[in-house]
């Protein structure tokens, strides 16, 4: 039984002080919903303030990114080392870093070994341009970045990947339910490939791109979604919520 997870990716959002606000808004209902991981994903400088906030609870810390050195000449990038105690998640690979940074398979590559190797559990994003998916490239682009992202990589059982097709993330248009759950359904089967069914099954695999309270239900009720990478919608407590307890209660049957 793949237990559920939802993270919230606030992106350059929130200062120190907004972001300690928006966690206390939504902490003891985040706490007290059960049957769901929940993850919380505020910008660097927010890290050490959210993880105090949400110390002792079942509620989850992740990064939004990191380097693959441990250490060394890169101003302005944050290691793995860095990252050991502050939080147990980090997200790679993210179609903005893509897009904006020139991240490439290559690097995110790197990044999952050093965050495995660092005890980091990642959660890794693929997902394919508007371009891409009007020309009938999606099952191209998405197998190339799943063997890409994890070429070389021992059965990471820390793993999640997040398919987060770029056209749907802050577009306000989302992909429909059995269109995110088909691709899903091709990243299993690739991750079979690589490791066997049987670790393919227990993989999580969370959909992203403008999901809301509004439309989760949509996606949490097919079978191969197992949550959701969500991101404005997580800079608004209630809603945040409201999609944590929806993928509880219909994951729950």
């Amino acid at each position: 039984m793949r237990i559920p997870i939802i993270a919230g990716n606030w992106k350059m959002n929130t200062t120190v002080s907004e972001a300690a606000d928006l966690v206390r808004a939504m902490q003891a209902q985040l706490a007290a919903l059960t049957g769901v991981e929940r993850v919380l994903c505020p910008p660097f400088v927010s890290l050490t303030t959210v993880g105090q906030i949400i110390r002792g609870s079942a509620v989850k810390l992740g990064a939004q990114n990191m380097h693959y050195e441990e250490k060394g000449a890169y101003t302005g990038e944050v290691s793995p080392l860095m990252l050991g105690g502050l939080c147990e998640y980090v997200i790679l690979g993210h179609s903005e870093r893509r897009q904006y940074f020139g991240e490439t398979d290559e690097l995110v590559n790197r990044k999952v070994k050093a965050a495995l190797k660092a005890g980091l559990k990642p959660i890794v994003c693929v997902g394919e341009r508007l371009d891409e998916n009007e020309a009938g490239k999606t099952e191209e682009v998405i197998v190339r970045e799943v063997r890409g992202g994890l070429s070389g990589v021992e059965a990471p059982t820390s793993l999640v990947i997040a398919y987060e097709p770029i056209w749907a993330i802050g577009t306000g248009k989302a992909a429909t339910g059995p269109q995110a759950n088909a691709t899903i359904s091709l990243i299993r089967r690739t991750v079979a490939q690589l490791y066997g069914d049987g670790f393919a099954e227990g993989l999580r695999v969370q959909y992203g791109g403008s999901v809301t309270a509004a439309n989760i239900a949509e996606f949490i009720s097919q079978p191969h979604i197992d949550g959701a990478l969500v991101g404005g919608a997580s800079l608004k407590a209630a809603e945040f919520v409201s999609i944590v307890e929806q993928t509880a209660r219909i994951k729950k049957g």
